[in-house]
């Protein structure tokens, strides 16, 4: 009998692939906008004839979210990033300035490695594929283990959308044994130019740790800030939408309310009217000590799990038709979980005497987690969207919309992503929605337009070892520049 190691077996197949995908990528560096543009809308239309059938599978696979959400996904990252994308030129110059004689091409990075979570699978893999190949490059996948086969089911549809788009399908590939060691060989790989990571803290302190250049995503743990002015029950319905959406698996979903105090029982009903439950003293605490590990990362058991079977898991009784669990909460930090991400239909519930006071506290929110990542205000007060605007460290306020659908590009005009930059404060590479422009590189062609002499002859007087800034506007003789330009004009 023959023993295999799987390792082993792991780290040969990344070989093999990013070996394959280099010669890809190779070959569709040589191709035009138009045929490159073909590849990608047939993988945007092969995405939504299979978006529900895949959306099934990724549901029953993980046991995430729900089969309906998952679908809606699925179209947004194909055929929703694809309409955004579609008409960007990405091949060939992208800008020319004939004034100051210089052109911007575009140059692809290569081949990318794709991590994809297990929260949002298929839908992660048709995005990143379509960004990636739009930019020009080919990308190599390393699924989640709990994600596996709806995620190989994924790619298998795109190899077949892109040999049917006259593209070669090596083009998107993936990792078919997902290990530790196939990953990190992906990530460490000599011929991965980039890699575009979506997942865990972990996997993407990994990534950015790997030596290879990578754009990652933090935490999202967006507080909601309901202001004095706004429509509190269009605002709520907005929150309860974000919150249940798929469970609350994307990143930018709210975490926690806040309002003013003199608000607090006013949102507080309806919430209530609208389907949430606030839990009891004694049940914040039972349910808080379940939502984290003892290490102070969120229980995975929680994740896309609905209301009501949060419930069950941690012991506690709840109405029925509970849509969204809601705490009370005082705190920030270690000792207050539910200051925490939460990617379930749980929220935290503040108050602060006033929008000083909650800029205060969201601050805090964000930067114990989630900096960088995305905040939501309902207000009618524009003066009020400035404040935050300028203040919070988000790289997404999302204003009178959900949070979730907001951030990701869905109900406003942000580049459609599911892999949202946190910027530097949130030790992210970017801040954009991720696309194909964070995808390639800009080469700049800068034709010359003095020379040295001229350079020379612009230089301060420093003959007595001080260097003196001219003042090249005082006693400006006016007739002497007319005469000077007539005389330009002329000979021209």
């Amino acid at each position: 009998m023959q023993l295999y190691d799987k390792d082993l077996l792991s780290v040969q197949e990344v070989r093999e692939l990013v070996e394959k995908a280099k010669a890809a990528q190779e070959e569709l560096a040589g191709k035009s906008q138009q045929e490159v543009d073909r590849i990608v809308r047939a993988i945007a239309q092969a995405g939504v004839r299979n978006a529900r059938r895949l959306g099934k599978m990724a549901h029953e696979e993980t046991g995430f979210g729900t089969e309906a959400d998952k679908t809606i996904k699925n179209i947004f990252a194909s055929d929703g990033v694809y309409q955004y994308i579609k008409d960007m030129k990405t091949v060939g110059e992208l800008e020319r300035d004939e004034e100051k004689k210089v052109r911007v091409l575009a140059v692809p990075v290569g081949v990318i490695a794709g991590l994809i979570p297990s929260t949002n699978p298929t839908s992660t893999v048709f995005y990143k594929a379509e960004i990636a190949i739009k930019a020009g490059n080919a990308i190599v996948f390393s699924p989640h283990p709990n994600a596996r086969n709806s995620i190989l089911e994924a790619v298998k549809v795109i190899r077949q959308a892109i040999a049917e788009a006259g593209g070669n399908e090596e083009l998107v590939t993936c990792i078919t044994i997902p290990t530790m060691q196939a990953t990190d060989n992906l990530m460490k790989h000599p011929d991965v130019a980039l890699i575009l990571a979506t997942g865990g803290s972990a996997m993407v302190r990994s990534a950015y740790s790997s030596g290879t250049p990578a754009i990652g995503v933090g935490p999202g743990n967006g507080p909601a800030y309901i202001e004095k002015t706004a429509d509190v029950k269009v605002a709520v319905k907005r929150i309860m939408a974000s919150k249940t959406f798929d469970n609350g698996t994307i990143c930018a979903s709210e975490q926690s309310v806040v309002c003013d105090d003199d608000m607090a029982d006013k949102v507080q009903k309806e919430m209530e009217s609208q389907g949430a439950y606030f839990l009891t003293r004694e049940q914040i605490q039972k349910l808080g000590n379940f939502i984290l590990r003892a290490n102070g990362t969120m229980n995975p058991m929680i994740v896309g799990k609905s209301a009501q079977d949060i419930a069950d898991l941690a012991g506690i009784t709840i109405p029925e038709g509970t849509k969204v669990l809601v705490a009370r909460e005082t705190g920030v930090g270690r000792g207050h979980p539910y200051s925490n991400e939460k990617l379930a239909p749980i929220l935290a519930f503040y108050t602060a005497p006033d929008y000083v006071k909650v800029c205060s506290l969201c601050q805090e929110i964000l930067h114990y987690e989630g900096a960088g990542h995305t905040f939501s205000i309902h207000t009618k007060d524009q003066k009020m969207v400035d404040y935050f605007a300028a203040r919070v460290p988000a790289s997404r306020i999302v204003v009178n919309t959900s949070s979730a659908l907001g951030g990701i590009g869905a109900t406003t005009n942000l580049m459609p992503a599911l892999t949202l930059g946190c910027g530097a404060v949130g030790g992210s590479a970017t801040s954009d929605n991720v696309g194909p422009m964070n995808l390639l590189n800009r080469r700049y062609v800068a034709e010359g337009t003095c020379e040295l002499d001229d350079i020379k002859r612009e230089l301060p007087d420093c003959s007595d070892g001080i260097c003196r800034t001219q003042e090249k506007y005082d006693n400006i003789d006016i007739d002497l520049i007319v005469k000077e330009i007539i005389k330009r004009i002329q000979s021209a």
